[in-house]
């Protein structure tokens, strides 16, 4: 009996190191899931792999584990996405019209439209079953080596393919295998040679050499001499044959391309894959968009460049001056620096430059020069007559501040040359696009409004941003019309054409531009910000043409905002100026004659009067810095007693943008690059509490699929309100 147990006590030490190790190798493979995936809350994930291994290894009898590991699964997804009380009516309600929806999409083939919630259920579920598989493989069959070997081989395609760096995971792995696969072949032995009690003195004999091999082949694996690579990196070679094949770059075609700047934009639409390779690095004061080029022509499927555009030569600027005709001289500027490093695997044959450029300045201690294209707006650097790419560079700007009161004033008579070459449109667009542009715009007054009401039609609940599973126009089919009635889905690109279409259809100047959005802070100081610029962050956006203005930029793609300043126009010295226009001469006429005791005293009467219009004033201004001031909070309390009266959708679609007004001002600034659930998850961990994201959750199911009913409404409010005062503490 005493000899049983002892084989049992080894056995479970034995066992128990082996299937720690065994979880430690399945955590390798959930490492990776926050840089190659959008996976958020990986930690949560791995806690609740822990438990079910925990439950997997106790061994205790099914009935009592499953319920246990159901109950773990549940009590995940409500932190992560439910705002109706734990396993309520309503919280299964939710669940299961949620596994209903999820499933319609399956049966219809539409993967991309399966939920968070429903995803992260099947992770759940997927971790559950790896759990006891493991448990199997491990502790029951002692099959280890086949797991070892998947394990090694993930690693290292992970390492070669994606942006994840396994150098310490592979050392980390080769350590945990070494110690598996020797406890593993230590219980064979044991078991065949029917060895149930080893001398004391023996263990040493066991366990030395095991740790002697794994440290000797660790530092004669980090000591050798390592040869260069004997194969070129496959990388660059499967994403150039994925361009020649899907036409990456601006090809054609309705295979998948890469997302990125390109220079063939003939045929658009499509899905793209996503690649957040560094392209380069901005060091600037505030939030840019970098611009390349513009093109002027749309065919109906996507754009090309007229004669005209192409026959106009290239300015030469030898000394790094730049002096685009973008903007009139009315337009006020304020002078800027911004100094741009690129990735040495990333360089552009042309310059990226914010609004507003003027100079030109290499970093590298090398001449060049310089030729800019006044229509399209290329800077092309050279060195002699060859065009080369420049790494780095610093570039002076005019940043431009627009006034909103002249934008709405601007005149609407174009230069002959702007309405031919910016209001073509082809003559097999649908009808439809110009009736849609002229009932958008029908009760607006000015060239601005007009532009405004196009470009916040986009912002409307219909249209969906999305990179995959995007349609490409067929045939006979116009990629503005399929778009705009059709689809409705897409990315920057069918945004941008479809405004620039809708605003020439009423005889809009408009034109199309390409370049990167700002990018995500990676580096922030009291003087200025470094963006890192990915091929994630390629972007194409509008510019609208005003007579006495220029060319100012717009943004109708969903999620990203547009940087340009904007100012009333109207400053107090105008203001009084209005006061003013009454002649003296009236004035005098309409003066009724005054005794020479009411003359004597209109003096002091006067000055006292203009005391308590100082004083008065004084006043005012400090109620309206104070109502500035706390304008959140007084905002809140209206927010909140509207909330109290009214529990319907438009109250918490309204409650939910005043949230997001107050995190942005309070400093938790939302990437141009961030959808709504990475940036409530961003929120959430900065204050420690989950509330953003089960609100999120709740807004997008409104906005997406148009739920009008999204469960407890007092439970929401007292999310929103403790969110808030967390935000305010």
């Amino acid at each position: 009996m005493r000899l049983e147990t002892n084989q049992q006590q080894r056995q479970f030490w034995l066992n128990s190191i082996i299937y720690i190790g065994s979880f430690l190798l399945f955590w390798e493979w959930l490492r990776p899931l926050d840089q190659i995936t959008d996976t958020g809350n990986v930690s949560i994930f791995v806690l609740y792999t822990m438990f079910c291994f925990f439950l997997s290894y106790m061994q205790l009898q099914w009935w009592i584990t499953s319920p246990l590991k159901l109950f773990g699964l549940l009590f995940i997804l409500d932190g992560l996405f439910f705002s109706e009380t734990f396993l309520s009516s309503a919280w299964f309600q939710h669940l299961f019209s949620d596994i209903q929806w999820n499933t319609e999409a399956m049966l219809s083939q539409q993967w991309w439209e399966m939920t968070a919630l429903f995803r992260s259920l099947l992770f759940l579920v997927l971790l559950w079953l790896m759990s006891y598989l493991l448990y199997y493989w491990f502790v029951i069959a002692k099959r280890t080596l086949f797991f070892v070997i998947l394990t090694f081989i993930f690693l290292t395609v992970t390492d070669t393919f994606t942006v994840y760096d396994a150098r310490y995971a592979i050392v980390r792995t080769f350590f945990i295998s070494m110690m598996i696969l020797g406890v593993t072949n230590l219980q064979r032995v044991l078991m065949k040679e029917k060895l149930f009690k080893l001398p004391k003195g023996n263990y040493v004999s066991w366990v030395l050499p095991l740790i002697t091999l794994v440290v000797v082949s660790s530092m004669i694996g980090y000591l050798a001499p390592k040869s260069s690579p004997q194969w070129p990196d496959p990388v660059p070679f499967i994403q150039t044959t994925a361009a020649d094949v899907t036409g990456s770059g601006g090809g054609s075609g309705s295979a998948i391309k890469k997302v990125g700047y390109g220079e063939n934009d003939e045929r658009l639409g499509g899905s793209f894959v996503q690649d957040h390779s560094v392209v380069f690095q901005a060091t600037v004061e505030d939030a840019q968009y970098w611009k390349i080029e513009t093109k002027d022509v749309y065919t109906g499927k996507g754009w090309v460049r007229s004669e005209q555009a192409q026959q106009e030569s290239f300015t030469f600027s030898p000394d790094g001056s730049i002096h685009f005709n973008n903007t009139m001289e009315s337009v006020e500027t304020e002078e800027q620096q911004a100094v741009i490093s690129f990735n040495e695997q990333e360089l552009l044959p042309k310059l990226v430059y914010p609004y507003g450029i003027s100079e030109v300045q290499s970093e590298n201690n090398q001449s060049y020069t310089y030729s800019y294209h006044q229509v399209t707006g290329e800077v092309y650097p050279r060195q002699g007559s060859a065009e080369v790419s420049v790494p780095d560079y610093a570039v002076t700007y005019d940043q431009p501040t627009y006034s909103l009161k002249n934008l709405r004033e601007s005149s609407e008579e174009d230069p002959q040359a702007i309405r031919e070459q910016y209001t073509q449109i082809p003559g097999t667009l649908p009808s439809r696009v110009q009736e849609l542009a002229q009932e958008l715009t029908a009760e607006e007054t000015n060239r601005y409004d007009r532009a405004k009401a196009i470009e916040d039609h986009f912002d409307s609940s219909d249209f969906q941003y999305r990179t995959t599973n995007v349609p490409v126009p067929g045939e006979n089919q116009d990629y503005v019309d399929q778009f705009l009635f059709e689809s409705q889905v897409g990315y920057c690109d069918n945004f941008s054409t479809s405004m620039v279409m809708l605003l020439r259809s009423i005889d809009i100047p408009a034109r199309w531009v390409k370049g990167f959005a700002p990018g995500e802070v990676v580096d922030r100081s009291s003087e200025a910000n470094t963006y890192e610029i990915t091929n994630s962050n390629a972007h194409s956006w509008v510019e609208v043409y005003f007579p006495d203005i220029g060319w100012v930029p717009f943004e109708p793609t969903k999620g990203f905002y547009n940087p340009i300043d904007l100012t009333s126009g109207q400053d107090l010295e105008e203001l009084m100026n209005q006061n003013e226009d009454v002649p003296v001469s009236e004035m005098e006429e309409q003066t009724p004659e005054t005794s020479a005791e009411e003359e004597s005293n209109s003096g002091f009467t006067w000055n006292i009067s203009m005391n308590q219009m100082i004083i008065t004033g004084l006043i005012l201004l400090g109620i309206l810095g104070i109502l500035y001031w706390k304008r959140y909070t007084i905002a809140y309390w209206f927010k909140r007693r509207h909330w109290t009266k009214n529990t319907d959708i438009e109250t918490y679609m309204k409650s939910y943008r005043f949230l997001l007004s107050l995190l942005n001002h309070k400093g938790y600034k939302r990437g141009s690059d961030q959808t709504l659930r990475e940036y409530a998850h961003m929120v959430d961990y900065r204050l420690r509490t989950n509330e953003m994201g089960r609100l999120t959750n709740a807004y997008e199911r409104i906005l997406y699929r148009d739920e009008q009913d999204i469960g407890d409404w007092s439970r929401k409010q007292e999310l929103w309100e403790n969110l808030i005062r967390k935000i305010m503490s």
